[in-house]
C-alpha cells in the first residue's frame, strides 16, 4: 500500500513551519504525488497561526505554480482550528470561497483568551481521571458540532490533542461524509480507534502532517497502524496498490 496523495503539510505561512511552497511542490513531485493539499494552520492559533491577510498570498503564490508543476495538482487548503465546544472553526466565508480542502482540528492554544478553560481541561486531563472524563465530553461535542456545522473534509489527528469518543465522532464523521486522518506524526488515529471507526463505514485519509520538507508524503507508521487495523486500500481515500 502507498499514497497517491498527501492532505496534510505545512508552509512558511504556518509559525511553526519554514517550508517554501514551491520547495513542498518540488518534493511532491519527486515522489511521484498526484495531489497535495497546502493546509496551514488556521488564523485563530496564538502561537503559530496564519496571518488571515497571508491566506490570498498563498492563493497568489500556488497560482503562479500550478502551469510549473501541470503534473501534480496542488490545493490550497487549511488546518482550520476547531474553537470552543459547539463546532466554531475559524475558516470565515470569504476565506472558504478560495478553500479547495479543508481540514479541521483541536489544537492546544488556539484563540486561547476566550477557550482558555477549554484548554485547561485538557491540560488537566493529564493527571486527573475527572478532568480526563471532562476533557472526553467536551473534545468530543466540540469535534462532532464542526462536523455538523461545517462542510470538511477530513479531521486532523482525532484524538491526539485532546481525548475523545471514537465512537461518537466516527458515527457523526459517517453521517457527514467527513474522513478521519490516520495522522503519521502524531499517533492518532490509534489502531483501535481504526478498528472502532472502521465498524461505522468511515472513510479514511493517511498523511503526513509535513513541518519539513523531508517529511511530505512520508507515511509508514500511519500504513502500518492502517493494515494492523485490517484496511485496505478501498478503505482509504487517498492510498493505492504498490
Amino acid at each position: 500500500m502507498k499514497i497517491r496523495a498527501d492532505y496534510h503539510m505545512h508552509s512558511r505561512y504556518s509559525g511553526d513551519c519554514k517550508n517554501e511552497i514551491e520547495d513542498v511542490i518540488k518534493r511532491a513531485c519527486e515522489l511521484g504525488l498526484k495531489e497535495i493539499a497546502i493546509t496551514d494552520h488556521g488564523p485563530a492559533h496564538d502561537g503559530y497561526g496564519i496571518k488571515r491577510q497571508d491566506y490570498w498570498k498563498i492563493k497568489a503564490e500556488i497560482d503562479l505554480l500550478k502551469p510549473k508543476y501541470p503534473q501534480i495538482q496542488i490545493l490550497l487548503g487549511l488546518e482550520s482550528n476547531i474553537l470552543g465546544t459547539e463546532g466554531e472553526i475559524d475558516l470565515d466565508d470569504e476565506m472558504r470561497e478560495i478553500c479547495d480542502w479543508v481540514n479541521a482540528g483541536y489544537h492546544f492554544g488556539s484563540r486561547l483568551k476566550k477557550d482558555f478553560g477549554f484548554h485547561l481541561v485538557n491540560f488537566m486531563s493529564r493527571f486527573s481521571k475527572h478532568f480526563y472524563q471532562k476533557a472526553v465530553e467536551q473534545n468530543t461535542s466540540a469535534v462532532v458540532n464542526a462536523m455538523k456545522r461545517n462542510e470538511i473534509h477530513m479531521i486532523t489527528h482525532p484524538g491526539a490533542k485532546g481525548p475523545i469518543d471514537i465512537h461518537r465522532v466516527a458515527q457523526a464523521a459517517a453521517e457527514t461524509g467527513t474522513m478521519l486522518e490516520i495522522n503519521n506524526s502524531h499517533g492518532h488515529l490509534t489502531v483501535d480507534e481504526i478498528k472502532v471507526a472502521k465498524t461505522y463505514g468511515v472513510k479514511f485519509v493517511v498523511c503526513s502532517d509535513a513541518h519539513k520538507i523531508e517529511k511530505i508524503g512520508i507515511v509508514p507508521e500511519s500504513i502500518k497502524r492502517a493494515v494492523e487495523a485490517g484496511l485496505t486500500v478501498e478503505n482509504i481515500y487517498n492510498a493505492e496498490s504498490e
